[in-house]
């Protein structure tokens, strides 16, 4: 899933179009593309692409409607690409099962950067990996410890399984709704301080200076990333 991997762009704006066919063709991937949501998910059915850029703004649906409807059925990884940068649609587009998001002027570089986290990430999800490995850290999910550069860490149970969620999705925001339900359970979706706190311990343990983190980035005001180091 890699040099040959087969990208969906979807945007109604012919220049954004051609623009990333002849990038990302150059670069070495099959592009197909559509313009609008129906024909976007008619594609992701039919053509079966390993990835999706997905432009919001598009002319028949909203594209949030897109990401929900796919993820029915579908893991495919979806880029969201859009000028619309306001913090709520960024978190709404994630919350529905985006696994990244990009503003509009976008660089190349960074694009292809989150494409490569994209694939790799789902290439893992197929092989279901037991141990993590991301940014030194070493997660063994069996036995449920972590080791940085070769190092045991002690870290509660619940650490754990907040640095698992971020590491599985590393390279990619998770926001505070995604990481609390999967970690705390739908009843605490909203307790975003609690989650702060916990964070502020994770950096405490893995984190060369937690004044300066380099492993857990945050988006402000939407969540958290995993840095593995490609962007």
């Amino acid at each position: 899933m890699t040099a040959k991997a087969r990208i969906l762009v979807v945007d109604d704006e012919p220049q954004i179009l051609r623009f990333l066919k002849l990038g990302l063709s150059a670069a070495g991937y099959e592009v197909i593309t559509a313009e609008t949501a129906e024909g976007s998910i008619k594609a992701i059915a039919t053509a079966a692409p390993e990835l999706v850029i997905l432009d919001l703004g598009l002319p028949d649906r909203d594209g949030k409607d897109v990401i929900a409807e796919v993820r029915t059925w579908s893991k495919v990884p979806i880029i969201v690409l859009s000028a619309r940068d306001r913090e709520a649609e960024k978190v709404a587009a994630l919350d529905l099962g985006a696994n990244d998001y990009i503003n509009k002027p976008f660089g190349i570089g960074e694009l292809m950067a989150r494409i490569r986290t994209a694939l790799r990430h789902r290439l893992e999800e197929l092989k279901e990996t037991p141990v993590l490995r991301s940014g030194g850290l070493e997660i063994d999910t069996i036995a449920r410890t972590v080791k940085r550069n070769g190092e045991t860490i002690r870290v509660t149970p619940k650490e754990y399984d907040l640095l698992q969620v971020l590491v599985r999705n590393a390279g990619r925001v998770v926001t505070h709704r995604q990481v609390l339900a999967a970690v705390w359970g739908p009843a605490h979706t909203s307790d975003t301080q609690y989650l702060r706190v916990f964070i502020g311990q994770l950096r405490q343990k893995i984190e060369e200076d937690p004044a300066e983190p380099k492993l857990i980035a945050t988006e402000a005001g939407v969540g958290y990333r995993f840095e593995t180091g490609d962007q």
